[in-house]
């Protein structure tokens, strides 16, 4: 099988939110398959450090700090993006939000919040992406990063699902009109990983910890590099026939019901 379907030598890359976490992992992927790497953050302290990060790393990125709800802004950005590094190819849609907050209690405002940055956000990114697509005649590759809870419901996280399920499908309307443009559109959905947000948890006998070790398959967390390999072929040649599909990268937990009572 040839490299070149997994080389992104020549492709610019926007991973939004990438300054840490799943996000900077697949950033780092993206740039071992040669990929130019380009990311944002709200916060420019946020930007600077990871920017430093990837430098580390011998990782060239360029940063730019912008909101992705704010549509005027995007799209300033993005202009000056293409004139400063060059025309975009991949757009990653990583930047996202969670409130833990029961339904009886939370305010609508979070709400809000939560399916502006999550799934509005998107998008106003890709709508400015594929526009500057379509106009130069170009190719695209649109990845969204969804989330189990784009098929699985939970406590605490109704805003965030609501977003994340709306992305879901949100991903699959970019691919069912914007194939014709020779853009695929598709969504990474990650499972549970060993980030440093949730290394609080990630202990033995720390309730969560244990219910998660059993019931992924795999009897493990994630690590952030294991979804380089996703983010890698939805950007690259290998795969410019799939469209609107979303890649579980979740050890298995999407495939069982679980194990039953007292089974090791």
């Amino acid at each position: 099988m040839s490299t070149q379907l997994f080389d992104l030598t020549g492709k610019t890359a926007l991973l939004t939110g990438a300054t840490h976490g799943l996000g900077m992992a697949m950033a780092k992927g993206l740039a071992s398959a040669g990929a130019k790497i380009i990311i944002n953050d709200r916060m420019p302290e946020r930007a600077e450090a990871a920017l430093e990060e990837y430098k580390k790393v011998g990782i060239d990125a360029a940063g730019y700090v912008f909101d992705v709800t704010d549509e005027v802004a995007v799209s300033e950005q993005l202009d000056r993006m293409e004139k400063e590094v060059g025309p975009l190819d991949i757009l990653v849609n990583n930047a996202g939000i969670i409130k833990r907050v029961p339904m009886l209690e939370m305010e609508v405002s979070d709400f809000r919040q939560v399916i502006d940055i999550d799934l509005v956000g998107p998008f106003i990114m890709a709508k400015k992406f594929a526009s500057s697509v379509v106009r130069r005649k170009a190719t695209g590759k649109i990845i969204n990063i969804c989330s189990m809870m784009s098929e699985l419901g939970r406590n605490s996280v109704s805003a965030y699902a609501a977003a994340k399920g709306g992305l879901k499908m949100l991903t699959r309307s970019m691919a069912t009109e914007w194939a014709k443009y020779n853009i695929q559109t598709n969504g990474i959905g990650p499972g549970y990983f060993a980030t440093s947000q949730t290394e609080p948890i990630r202990v033995d006998g720390h309730p969560f910890n244990d219910f998660i070790v059993n019931r992924t398959p795999q009897g493990r967390w994630g690590e952030p590099e294991e979804l380089q390999g996703a983010a890698i072929f939805l950007a690259a040649p290998a795969s410019d026939f799939v469209n609107g599909h979303v890649l579980y990268v979740d050890g298995g937990i999407l495939a069982t019901i679980g194990k039953p009572y007292g089974e090791e």
